[in-house]
């Protein structure tokens, strides 16, 4: 929602404000569809150019983000922290029974519990993997945490090319509407010997290019970029407090600090107080009794 606010005020101040100063925007009207077509056509071959089909599908499924905000919310880290509070208490107590658990996470009577987590193929897998590499008894959690960085950060680093991708567009659309406008001003001169009137609208014509091309790239493309990469970043705290609340384990620590050590490195404005989680965990434990 606040997406969809942000590009009504950008739109009712930059056009409402040159309408108030005596603009028309006649001239602008009549020239948008081939300046458009230029600069947009333009762009969005670039685009085309500079990426894969995957990473073009990515781009356009994350321009979503930008309306939709995280996908994870306050009561998923919330959950989060009783699952993992139950699959360790469970691998401590009885390590073969939560092999069912890791192994086939859809038939998972724990993971079903939670079926946002279970939705997420990464958050399943990171868990999974993690707790199976506990089991494998390292001497040394730090190889764990080693791989757990490697992963999340290659993860991370996929996450961002639509972030990028928007940007590199976005620094491309003012020289762009500058091709437009320089098209403009040719075909202007074509038509010297027309009336000043004539010539004064097909130069103001090929301005509009320029206009354009600037508000596309600050007004537009340049902010869905940066919401993007808000977004993913906002979204990869989930997975670090995978990490953090699973070598905690790998260090041996209680299932209550463990699970601890996840509430504390959850982003304050998701995180659950220790009230809140406890009574969560305390139903948790009724469940499993």
């Amino acid at each position: 929602m606040i997406g969809l606010i942000g590009i009504v005020v950008i739109f009712v101040m930059v056009f409402g404000g040159y309408l108030a100063a005596g603009g028309k925007l006649g001239i602008i009207m009549k020239a948008l569809p081939f300046e458009m077509m230029i600069i947009g056509g333009a762009a969005t071959g670039a685009f085309l150019v500079s990426n894969d089909i995957p990473s073009v599908k990515q781009t356009l499924r994350d321009i979503g983000k930008v309306f939709r905000g995280p996908r994870w919310k306050h009561d998923d880290y919330r959950d989060l922290l009783c699952l993992l509070f139950e699959l360790i208490r469970l691998a401590r107590q009885n390590p073969v029974a939560v092999e069912e658990h890791i192994e086939a996470p859809e038939d998972s009577s724990i993971f079903s519990a939670y079926p946002r987590i279970l939705a997420d193929p990464e958050a399943v897998a990171l868990i999974s993997d993690t707790l199976r590499s506990a089991s494998m008894n390292y001497d040394d959690p730090r190889q764990v945490e080693e791989v757990l960085d490697k992963r999340m950060e290659a993860n991370l680093q996929h996450a961002m090319h639509s972030s990028h991708a928007l940007q590199t567009m976005a620094d491309g659309l003012p020289a762009l509407g500058i091709v437009a406008a320089v098209l403009g001003v040719i075909k202007t001169m074509a038509s010297i010997d027309q009336p000043p009137e004539i010539l004064g609208k097909m130069i103001g014509g090929a301005l509009v290019g320029t206009f354009l091309g600037v508000f596309l790239a600050y007004g537009l493309v340049g902010p869905f970029a940066a919401r993007v990469k808000t977004v993913v970043e906002e979204d990869s705290h989930f997975y670090h407090l995978i990490r953090e609340v699973l070598v905690a384990n790998l260090h041996e620590h209680s299932t209550n600090i463990c699970i601890e050590v996840g509430r504390q490195n959850t982003p304050s404005h998701c995180r659950p107080s220790f009230t809140l989680l406890e009574e969560a965990l305390k139903a948790t434990r009724k469940d499993a009794a």
